[in-house]
């Protein structure tokens, strides 16, 4: 028979109170309780941990021997759960934020500072990517990511706002109206990016013909002249870029995500809640109004 770990308790409360009663009201649970968890711990440890003398239990030199021991074991449960408590809301350490890359470099490095003076012991790892990271192996603590992501239980997803995306063009061809778009050479993303809202609204302008160029950085090419981009409003604008959609053509979904298990946690929660707070002063920079 194996000893049962969680009547530890109940040997230190019986030899506090010296009854069944008694230890059974610290523990909340009958007398008959009491005896019978202290039969399956005698008979579990081989031994035997109390004696009746006058109405009250006392411990055999083997019950002293084990609440000594038993009293170091709950003192250091103690300290372990003060330590992981403390941990819990500890400010500081590395947090881990994943997003595509246009929202650190337009977006979230101009206020970076602000987060890093709020909490100067924390640590902050971005990771610029389009590939949705694992948060069970701890490659993101929290995502900025477009599109409303799969449902999945181990994830805290709120909606935190929407990108608005317009038509930009560089030198030569800002005068481009509307109704010559589809003749326009075109910037776009290579064939593994085709699914992508951006690209399907392109396809559909070019009835199925291919942008002119092919690349990862459209709003650098755009800038040089190479074609017409469909791009995020705040990458444009930053760019200095000129828009020719005067309304957004394109919204996509932001949402952030972080995983359930650390939401609480105080490093992870003090940045999420710092960019909660920051994407809704946000809102119309992101979805491109006016």
């Amino acid at each position: 028979m194996t000893f049962d770990w969680n009547d530890i308790p109940l040997l230190l409360a019986l030899a506090r109170h010296g009854s069944l009663a008694g230890a059974g009201r610290e523990l909340a649970v009958d007398a008959t309780t009491v005896g019978r968890r202290l039969a399956a711990a005698e008979r579990a440890l081989k031994a035997t941990l109390f004696v009746r003398e006058g109405g009250r239990y006392w411990p055999t030199d083997a019950g002293e021997a084990a609440l000594s021991r038993a009293a170091v074991l709950v003192g250091e449960m103690r300290e372990l759960l003060q330590d992981v408590q403390a941990e819990q809301g500890r400010l500081s350490g590395t947090v881990r934020l994943t997003s595509v890359e246009f929202m650190f470099s337009h977006w979230l490095i101009p206020r970076l500072p602000t987060l890093l003076e709020a909490y100067p012991q924390l640590d902050l790892e971005l990771v610029g990517s389009n590939r949705n990271l694992s948060f069970t192996r701890r490659e993101a603590d929290l995502a900025l990511r477009l599109g409303r992501p799969s449902q999945d239980s181990a994830l805290v997803m709120r909606k935190a706002g929407e990108v608005g995306y317009a038509v930009f063009a560089g030198p030569g061809l800002e005068d481009c109206p509307s109704e010559g778009w589809p003749r326009m050479p075109w910037l776009g993303y290579d064939e593994s990016l085709r699914h992508l809202p951006e690209m399907q609204w392109l396809e559909r302008l070019l009835n199925g013909r291919p942008p002119r160029v092919r690349l990862s950085n459209l709003a650098a090419a755009c800038r040089e002249g190479c074609g017409l981009a469909l791009l995020p409003c705040l990458v444009g604008e930053a760019m200095g870029l000129k828009r020719l959609s005067e309304e957004p053509v394109l919204h996509r979904e932001l949402w952030l995500l972080s995983h359930a298990e650390l939401r609480h946690t105080g490093r992870v929660k003090a940045v999420s809640d710092w960019l909660w707070a920051s994407l809704e002063t946000s809102t119309a920079l992101l979805r491109g109004d006016g």
